[in-house]
């Protein structure tokens, strides 16, 4: 019997109302009505609702909006965002990750992952003898010292067009192609109004598609196929690419055992790009968005792909807990 209660993911509560909206539409409130089947709550907390009370040594006392919660009855959700808008919560996140670590309680995403998945340039090198080669990645610090140009060090054996993408953002935001040297300043003059720290990849050429691979408890679940909008270097459907969900290609279903080796945590999307003659890995994504299919009114793949990242975060927490009555007697 399984004693866990409540998902809470922690998620910086700074969101537009437009986008609050439309994020409820889209997998918030499947989210919600999936885990609720199940029998558990699923709710979303911004790092300051959560209080802990650390005055008795070995007993720490945690509280969700005000409400006790124990490493028995729940777990937390703790993928880092760090969007320009959440860039102030970056700190908060990992430090509250940290406490819940510390606190006994499960955390399908453990902190110690946050700046390897976080980072699109850490990933590759966590990832880089993976059996689907990383794409070619370099990465430019966008401080006060950016007019100097001290970065072009690295752009010598660089090709055009290029890739130029922040390093921990998310949804296809950001990204622009450079074609020279010249754009690539460019585009760093501007980071370095938020202190963005930059990729640079090679582009792979219009049409690029992007597979998304979903990975529940070691194994391929399911794929979603994003294909860019004619002229866009992006396939986000955020940007407007279009989604379909074919069978999980052979090449990406056989490299899932390395991914699900290096990363032992029950769910995780692995995003590849297809050129039109060879897969690239290109990102890591422990909370990547189960997107539906608008072509089922039932979103039935959605929904089925939602109850089974639920399950596998219901059974590892039970072995979690398992494990900590063990080490208790």
């Amino acid at each position: 019997m399984s004693t866990l209660r409540r998902m809470c993911w922690i998620f910086p509560d700074r969101e537009s109302t437009r986008a609050t909206a439309m994020w409820h539409t889209f997998f918030w409130d499947m989210y919600a009505e999936v885990a609720a089947e199940l029998g558990i709550s699923w709710t979303m907390h911004a790092p300051d609702a959560v209080t802990v009370d650390g005055l008795r040594p070995g007993e720490p006392r945690v509280y969700v909006d005000g409400e006790r919660v124990t490493p028995d009855d729940t777990l937390f959700i703790t993928a880092l965002y760090s969007l320009p808008y959440q860039s102030m919560d970056v700190f908060n996140q990992y430090a509250l990750y940290a406490v819940l670590e510390q606190a006994g309680f499960y955390l399908p995403f453990p902190p110690w992952l946050s700046p390897i998945a976080n980072d699109k340039l850490a990933t590759v090198l966590h990832l880089a003898d993976s059996p689907v080669p990383p794409i070619p990645t370099l990465r430019i610090g966008t401080g006060r010292d950016v007019g100097k140009h001290l970065y072009e060090v690295a752009l010598g054996g660089l090709t055009y067009p290029a890739i130029v993408k922040p390093a921990g953002w998310c949804g296809g935001g950001g990204v622009n192609l450079a074609r020279d040297a010249e754009e690539i300043r460019g585009l760093a003059s501007l980071a370095q109004g938020g202190d963005t720290t930059l990729v640079v990849q090679p582009y792979l050429g219009d049409g690029t598609v992007d597979y998304r691979v979903y990975v529940v408890n070691g194994e391929p679940y399911a794929v979603m196929k994003r294909i860019p909008e004619p002229g866009s270097p992006v396939a986000n459907a955020s940007r407007g690419g279009a989604m379909e969900f074919p069978p999980v290609p052979p090449e990406l279903a056989a490299a899932t055992a390395y991914f699900a080796e290096k990363l032992p945590i029950p769910f995780f999307c692995v995003d590849f790009l297809f050129d039109g003659e060879r897969y690239w890995f290109s990102e890591l994504e422990p909370d990547g968005v189960i997107a539906p299919d608008f072509g089922d009114p039932a979103r039935a793949l959605q929904r089925d792909v939602t109850r089974a990242r639920w399950t596998a975060y219901r059974d590892a927490h039970a072995r979690h807990h398992d494990t900590r009555e063990l080490v208790t007697l």
